[in-house]
C-alpha cells in the first residue's frame, strides 16, 4: 500500500477541522439561543453560528438538536420559568378563535332579539300595533272558544234527546195504531 500523499491529508485534515469548527459554532449558537430565550429555528441559527443552512441539513445530528430545543419551551432570563412556546401560543390562538365565534354567535342572538324587541315597540307606538290589552282578548278569546265548545256539546245532546223523543213517539203512535186497528175490526 502507498501512503497517502501528504497534500491530500493536510486539506482531509483541514476539511475536517473547518467542519470541527463549524460544529462548535452551531452548538454554542443552540446554548446562546437556548440561554437568552431567542429564537430557535433552523435558520436563526445558521444565521447565529455564520454557517450555511445546508449544513445544518448535511449534519443531521445537528438538525435534530436544533429542532428538539425549538420544541421545548425556552426559559425566560433570569429563570422564572418557562416561557410562551410556539404551541402553547398555538393552543391560546385556537382557544381565542373559539371564544370569538361564541361571542359572535351571542352577539347576533342578542341584536335579533333587541330587534324584536324594538320592532314590537315601535309596532305598538304607530297606532297599527296590538291594543295594549292583547293578553285579556287572548283570555276572552279562551273563554269564547270554550262556550262554543260547551254549547255544541249541550246542542248534540238535545238533538240525541230529540231524536230518542221522536222515536219514542212513533213507536208509540204505532202501538195507537195497531190498537185503534184491533178495537175497529169486528
Amino acid at each position: 500500500m502507498t501512503a497517502p500523499d501528504p497534500t491530500v491529508q493536510a486539506m482531509i485534515q483541514g476539511r475536517r477541522a473547518d467542519t470541527d469548527r463549524r460544529r462548535q459554532r452551531v452548538l454554542t449558537a443552540l446554548a446562546q439561543a437556548a440561554k437568552d430565550g431567542s429564537e430557535t429555528s433552523v435558520t436563526a441559527i445558521a444565521r447565529r453560528a455564520g454557517v450555511d443552512r445546508t449544513f445544518l441539513y448535511r449534519h443531521r445530528d445537528l438538525l435534530g438538536r436544533i429542532h428538539a430545543q425549538a420544541a421545548e419551551p425556552p426559559t425566560v432570563p433570569g429563570g422564572r420559568g418557562p416561557a410562551v412556546s410556539r404551541a402553547s401560543l398555538q393552543v391560546d390562538l385556537l382557544a381565542a378563535d373559539a371564544r370569538t365565534a361564541r361571542l359572535a354567535a351571542h352577539a347576533r342572538r342578542l341584536e335579533t332579539r333587541l330587534s324584536e324587541v324594538l320592532g314590537e315597540q315601535v309596532w305598538r307606538e304607530s297606532g297599527i300595533g296590538a291594543p295594549e290589552d292583547t293578553e285579556q282578548l287572548k283570555a276572552r278569546i279562551t273563554t269564547l272558544e270554550q262556550q262554543v265548545v260547551d254549547l255544541e256539546l249541550r246542542l248534540q245532546d238535545q238533538g240525541d234527546d230529540l231524536a230518542a223523543a221522536r222515536a219514542a213517539n212513533r213507536e208509540l203512535m204505532a202501538q195507537l195504531n195497531r190498537h185503534a186497528d184491533r178495537s175497529l175490526s169486528p
